[in-house]
C-alpha cells in the first residue's frame, strides 16, 4: 500500500527543474483545451470555425494578404534536387496526404475486423453509400449536363465524417449505437468511392514514368516490411517515393496516402499476452541491473525492450491511427478550410452563365440527393433480401443518417478545387458546398428530434458493441 502511495505521490509531483508558477498558469490553460478536445464534435467544431475565419478573412479589408499567404511559395531540397510551390499546394497536396493515410489505415482496419470485414455486415452500408453517392451526382448533372461546368459532378459526392458525427452526438441519447455504426461505415465506404472518382476522374493523363516510380516506392515499403522493420519512420522516404510517383504520373498524389495506409500491417508482433511477458523480462532485468548498481546506460537495455513490447502490444495500423488522428482532425482538417474556404463574395457574380446551375447542383445534391440515395437504395437492398437493418434501427433512422450525410465539407471542397478549373465556378461552387452542408445539419437535427425517439428501448444501446473509433474525419 505504501508502494502505491508513493507512486502516486511521484506521479502528482512536478517533473524537476518547474517553476511551480509557471507549471500552475500552463496547466489551467491547458486543461479547457483538453476538455474541450475530449468533446466528439470538437473537430467538427473547428473545421467550422476555421472555414468563418476564412470567410471572414476573404472578406475582409485585409483580404489581400489571405491570398498572399495562399501564394506565398515554400522551396523543399537541397541544391538541384529542390522542389517550390506555394502554400496553397503544400496544403491541398502535401498535408492532406496524412488525411488519406488516416483514411487508408481506417479502411484497412474496417476490412480486417471492422464493418467491411463480412459481406453480409457491409452490405448495407455498401448500399446506402452507393445511392448517396450516384443520386446527388446525378441531381448536378440535370443542372449541368452538357456545360463546362459538367466535370464538377463529384463535389456533391462525399460526406464529411467529422461534421456527421458531431451532428450525430448533438442528438444525444435518441441515437442507438446501431445507428452510430452504419453512419461510421458508411462514411468509409463513402470515402473510398470518392478515393476512387478522385484516382480515376480528377487526375490528368497518367504518365508511366511516374507510375514506375510510385511502384518502386511500394516495393522498397514492402521488402522493408519482409526484413520486419516496424518502425514509421523508416517508412516516410519511400513513402516520400510514392506521393512524388504519383505527382509525376499525374495522378493526385493524395492517393499515395491511402496507398501507404492500405499498407500498413493489421497484427501485432507481441500482442497481449507478448506484451505481458517480454514487460514482466524486462522489468526484472531492470529491477536486476538496479541492484547491480550498474551505470546509469546499463539500464536503457531493458527500458528499450519495455518500449518496443509497449509498442507492439497492438497492431501499427492501430497505433497509427490513434497517433496521427489529434493531428488531422485538429490540426491539419481546420488548415485545409482555412486555406480553400476563403471565397471572395464580391468576385462571385451569380448572374454569370452557369452560376445558378453550378450552385443549384451542389447545394440540391447534398441536401436532397445525399438522404433519398441513402435511404431508397438502403430500402431496395432491405426489401430483395441483399442486407438487412441493424437492430434497433428502421427508416427513421436511416432518414436521419442520409439528412446528415448531405454535410460535404472537406472532401467536397477538395473535389471542388479538382473539378472546377475556372476560378468563377470554383468560387460558387465551394459558396454553394458551404450552404448545401449548413442546411443539411440543420436538417439532420430537426429530423433527428422529430422522428427519433427521446429515449431508447431498454437494452437498445447493448444491442450493438460500438468500438470507439479515431477517425472523426
Amino acid at each position: 500500500m505504501a508502494s502505491k502511495s508513493a507512486g502516486s505521490l511521484k506521479m502528482a509531483e512536478p517533473p524537476p527543474e518547474t517553476w511551480a508558477p509557471a507549471r500552475t498558469a500552463a496547466l489551467a490553460l491547458y486543461r479547457p483545451i483538453e476538455r474541450f478536445l475530449s468533446v466528439q464534435a470538437a473537430s467538427g467544431i473547428l473545421l467550422m470555425l476555421a472555414a468563418l475565419v476564412a470567410m471572414l478573412w476573404a472578406n475582409s479589408p485585409w483580404k489581400d494578404s489571405y491570398h498572399a499567404i495562399l501564394h506565398t511559395k515554400i522551396l523543399l531540397g537541397v541544391g538541384e534536387l529542390s522542389f517550390k510551390q506555394d502554400v496553397h499546394f503544400w496544403v491541398n497536396d502535401g498535408l492532406m496526404v496524412i488525411f488519406f493515410f488516416v483514411v487508408g489505415l481506417e479502411i484497412r482496419r474496417e476490412i480486417h475486423e471492422g464493418e467491411l470485414s463480412e459481406l453480409k455486415r457491409a452490405a448495407l452500408p455498401v448500399a446506402a453509400a452507393f445511392g448517396g453517392m450516384i443520386v446527388p451526382a446525378c441531381i448536378y448533372l440535370l443542372f449541368n449536363h452538357g456545360t463546362a461546368a459538367q466535370h464538377g459532378w463529384g463535389v456533391p459526392m462525399a460526406t464529411d465524417i467529422a461534421f456527421a458525427v458531431g451532428i450525430l452526438t448533438l442528438l444525444g441519447p435518441r441515437v442507438p449505437a446501431a445507428l452510430r455504426v452504419l453512419l461510421l461505415a458508411l462514411a468509409i465506404i463513402d470515402d473510398i468511392g470518392a478515393i476512387l472518382v478522385i484516382a480515376v476522374f480528377y487526375s490528368s493523363g497518367v504518365k508511366v514514368a511516374g507510375l514506375l516510380l510510385a511502384a518502386a516506392g511500394v516495393g522498397l515499403v514492402s521488402v522493408l516490411q519482409r526484413i520486419g522493420v516496424r518502425r514509421p519512420l523508416v517508412y516516410v522516404l519511400p513513402g516520400a517515393v510514392v506521393w512524388g510517383g504519383m505527382l509525376g504520373a499525374g495522378v493526385h498524389p493524395t492517393i499515395a496516402g491511402v496507398i501507404l495506409g492500405l499498407l500498413t500491417p493489421v497484427r501485432p508482433w507481441f500482442g497481449e499476452r507478448g506484451f505481458i511477458t517480454e514487460a514482466a523480462d524486462a522489468l526484472a532485468e531492470f529491477t536486476h541491473k538496479s541492484k547491480q548498481h550498474d551505470e546509469t546506460h546499463a539500464l536503457l537495455a531493458p527500458l528499450e525492450r519495455l518500449e518496443t513490447a509497449r509498442r507492439e502490444a497492438v497492431a501499427p495500423v492501430v497505433r497509427l491511427e490513434v497517433a496521427l488522428h489529434p493531428w488531422v482532425a485538429y490540426g491539419i482538417m481546420p488548415i485545409f478550410a482555412l486555406a480553400n474556404a476563403g471565397v471572395t463574395l464580391d468576385a462571385i457574380d451569380l448572374n454569370a452563365p452557369g452560376a445558378t446551375s453550378i450552385g443549384l447542383g451542389v447545394a440540391l445534391g447534398l441536401l436532397l440527393g445525399k438522404p433519398i440515395g441513402i435511404v431508397l437504395v438502403s430500402l431496395l437492398a432491405v426489401r430483395i433480401g441483399v442486407s438487412a437493418l441493424p437492430r434497433g434501427v428502421d427508416w427513421r433512422g436511416l432518414l436521419v443518417v442520409g439528412c446528415v450525410g448531405g454535410v460535404g465539407f472537406t472532401m467536397a471542397l477538395f473535389i471542388a478545387e479538382l473539378g472546377f478549373s475556372d476560378p468563377s465556378s470554383l468560387g460558387v461552387g465551394k459558396v454553394f458546398v458551404l450552404v448545401g452542408s449548413v442546411l443539411a445539419a440543420i436538417v439532420g437535427v430537426i429530423v433527428g428530434l422529430v422522428v427519433l425517439p427521446k429515449t431508447l428501448p431498454t437494452g437498445a444501446a447493448a444491442d450493438v458493441h460500438v468500438a470507439e473509433r479515431s477517425t472523426d474525419l
